[in-house]
């Protein structure tokens, strides 16, 4: 297989440690001392044979700062976005470069550079599962997350009829993929036993992927075949769920269970770290009746003191301090749009 890491991602919702020039994938997040994109990179390597056979892909403005976690990738294995145009563009442009390197019958697979994933093994057998399962049936074929908790925050996919086992692993035809649910369908969904989370990994024969998108999504190959990424900017901005595999005949699901987290926002780090105290402390921290709280401190000399305080995440970051309520960290995005607008605060951002 070829391993191509999505690592252009802004990671808004652990703002203020993500930062433009800082996004999430740069950030050692689950205590391991590794940026989640180093950790991402490691447990490919098994699968690519060394790091000549592993690619990134990600934004210019993030390019040295890939070069600088991951000094063994070699440089042809770079891929640099003049602009981010979501991950239609992205899979579409590797997937051609991969196939013009080495063949249409290559093995591609599309990983996101900031997950976090319980069991390595597992998720290699898995991932050899479905390569077995692209090489044979000509599949595109995606990783579904055993769904723990009726989820609103991820899309889901709908398993159809049974397509065999492959390397000990169930297949299913993909019925359809859902964004995300309100509660009462994601609460439907996950009593069916029918439904998985769409994790957003992929793998497939190169020109598998490059056939269905000439049917699909013929304006983004189109350019890119002819004039090469330079074509970037006029791209459209779609993600390649909406583009290609809500679309295509091709899709097969392979169900996981592989503890996983896409460590989408601050309460992905208390599912990881919490244990049986009260709080999450990455921080010097000194409370009083206070529970169900994290705390993140870029500097250790930082103290940060509570009183009376419930399910709050407090994060301080250089001249920035976070407080938010647990329930409300997907709303981070929404104060960012007014910092953007505001030049005050642009070094901030």
């Amino acid at each position: 297989m070829i391993p191509v890491i999505l690592a252009g991602g802004k990671g808004e919702r652990f703002w203020p440690l993500s930062r433009k020039a800082r996004p999430k994938q740069f950030l050692s997040l689950d205590g391991s001392g590794k940026s989640l994109l180093q950790a991402t990179a490691d447990r490919l390597l098994a699968l690519s044979g060394g790091w000549e056979g592993l690619w990134v892909i990600t934004a210019s403005h993030l390019a040295d700062g890939v070069r600088e976690q991951l000094p063994n990738l070699p440089e042809a294995n770079l891929l640099v976005e003049p602009e981010g145009r979501d991950t239609a563009p992205a899979v579409a442009w590797a997937t051609l470069e991969i196939a013009q390197r080495y063949n249409e019958d290559a093995i591609v697979g599309f990983f996101p550079a900031d997950h976090w994933i319980g069991d390595e093994a597992l998720f290699h057998q898995t991932l050899r599962a479905a390569a077995e399962l692209a090489d044979k049936e000509g599949a595109i074929a995606t990783l579904g997350i055993h769904p723990t908790y009726p989820s609103t925050g991820y899309g889901y996919i709908e398993q159809g009829e049974t397509a065999g086992d492959f390397g000990g692993f169930p297949v299913y035809k993909v019925s359809r993929f859902t964004e995300k649910p309100d509660r009462p369908t994601a609460e439907e969904f996950l009593a069916s036993g029918r439904f998985s989370w769409n994790g957003g990994m992929f793998i497939f024969k190169a020109g598998v992927a490059l056939a269905e998108l000439h049917t699909h999504a013929p304006q983004i190959i189109e350019p890119l075949e002819k004039e090469g990424v330079a074509v970037y900017p006029n791209l459209p901005k779609l993600s390649v769920d909406y583009a290609l595999m809500e679309k295509t005949q091709k899709a097969y699901v392979v169900p996981v269970t592989f503890p996983w987290d896409d460590l989408g926002d601050w309460n992905a780090i208390e599912r990881l770290l919490k244990g049986e105290n009260p709080n999450v402390e990455l921080a010097r921290h000194v409370g009083l009746d206070t529970k169900g709280a994290l705390f993140y401190a870029t500097d250790e000399d930082d103290l940060i003191v509570t009183i009376g305080l419930d399910d709050t995440v407090i994060v301080r970051d250089g001249k920035v301090t976070l407080i938010v309520k647990k329930d409300r960290t997907q709303e981070i995005k929404q104060v960012l749009k007014a910092l953007h607008a505001d030049p005050r605060y642009q070094d901030l951002l």
